[in-house]
């Protein structure tokens, strides 16, 4: 077995353990510093909207695509010094055709755009399409997205009410879902990139993502505190994080093995083909998959544990549990026994066993039976032939 399977069997049988559960206030003020970054940069720098949610033209021309195609048509775009232009988001199709889109123009704009365009793939301007994109398409599928949200969300709730028969579990996931979404979106907004519709496809799909990981977590914290009030040896705080120290392995491998064909599409999404659906699907994916995982793991069941340990059982679990400790730690007295020397909690209301009374006087003793040493060195009882015993 390799060590990081040696590791995962000792973390899931409790012999190793991380505190990730006594150190959730890191992990919170981690969260707040990544939720305010987030913010800031979609207060300061907003969502760079493709043109489906805020209009413009859309181009689409026959040529030999080349490395430098995106970058020559970008180029002879922005030449053009047309007012309100802006930067042309240029991507290829199929290796065969180039697509130009601009913000919204009016119809002289459109003809110079056009005229351009065909100079620069060899063609004739007639061989350009063109068409005028309202923006009211794009807010039609923001207002979806967001009742497609709100949707999920009721129903994620009312799910994992009616599986962990525990509101407090829905919460919790709740709030580590919008923590998910809140974080990538912002993460979008500091790196730029353009918001399509794969942008929402991307983020409504990471939101099943991050819950699948934190039901699994919830339901080994189900498992490792089921009867836990009628005993004293842990708290909720200690079952919770056993589970995710039982969990985190799996967690971690799922989350790796997910991120390295989305990453590698991202990196042809960038890199190779410069922009386009697949970039911007490929980075709402990759930084919610991370960004769920880190919450199913840090967020999620720490949140279930300070909401749990706020009921009135969980709080006389944690003192009975704290009593019990205390006791074992520095309430004990050792007493000594004619076999072994027990520990005996002061207070414990326990009684000593102490040594039998041993007989005096002169009463009169067995001699002892007469032994050998043969068997590997064992005492033997030694006995006499069958000829010398009598009859």
């Amino acid at each position: 077995m390799s060590k990081l399977g040696q590791l995962g069997n000792k973390l899931h049988k409790g012999e190793v353990s991380y505190d990730f559960i006594g150190k959730r206030k890191i992990w919170f003020v981690v969260s707040i510093v990544l939720v305010l970054l987030s913010l800031g940069g979609l207060f300061t720098r907003g969502l760079a909207l493709g043109i489906e949610f805020r209009g413009g033209v859309e181009y689409e021309a026959k040529t030999a695509v080349t490395d430098s195609t995106v970058q020559d048509f970008t180029d002879t775009v922005k030449a053009l010094n047309i007012d309100g232009l802006g930067d042309p988001v240029v991507t290829t199709i199929n290796n065969e055709r180039v697509r130009v889109q601009t913000k919204p123009l009016d119809q002289t704009q459109v003809v110079t755009v056009r005229n351009a365009i065909a100079k620069e793939a060899g063609i004739g301007p007639e061989q350009v399409t063109s068409q005028q994109i309202g923006a009211s398409w794009g807010e039609q599928i923001a207002n979806k997205a967001l009742i497609a949200l709100a949707v999920f969300v009721g129903l994620v709730f009312l799910v994992i009410w009616a599986y962990f028969r525990e509101p407090k579990a829905s919460m919790a996931a709740i709030i580590a879902l919008l923590h998910d979404v809140l974080i990538t979106v912002g993460i979008y907004a500091l790196i730029g990139f353009d918001v399509t519709p794969a942008t929402v496809i991307g983020v409504l799909t990471i939101l099943g993502y991050s819950l699948y990981d934190t039901v699994v977590v919830f339901d080994k914290v189900r498992e490792n505190t089921r009867g836990i009030t009628g005993s004293n040896r842990y708290t909720y705080s200690d079952a919770t994080n056993l589970a995710v120290n039982q969990t985190i392995v799996r967690s971690i491998n799922t989350t790796l093995i997910a991120l390295m064909p989305v990453g590698a599409i991202l990196a042809v999404g960038v890199w190779v083909l410069g922009s386009g659906p697949l970039k911007d699907l490929s980075l709402a994916l990759f930084v919610g998959i991370a960004v769920g995982a880190y919450s199913s793991i840090f967020i999620a069941p720490a949140l279930l544990a300070l909401f749990k340990e706020r009921e009135p059982g969980m709080q006389a679990l944690n003192r009975r549990v704290t009593a019990k400790r205390a006791q074992a730690a520095g309430g004990g007295a050792a007493v000594k026994t004619g076999v072994q020397d027990k520990l005996v909690p002061a207070g414990s209301g326990a009684t000593a066993v102490q040594d039998a009374p041993r007989a005096t006087g002169s009463a009169p003793t067995a001699a002892p039976r007469p032994m050998n040493t043969t068997g590997a060195g064992r005492p033997q009882p030694s006995r006499k032939p069958r000829s010398k015993r009598g009859k």
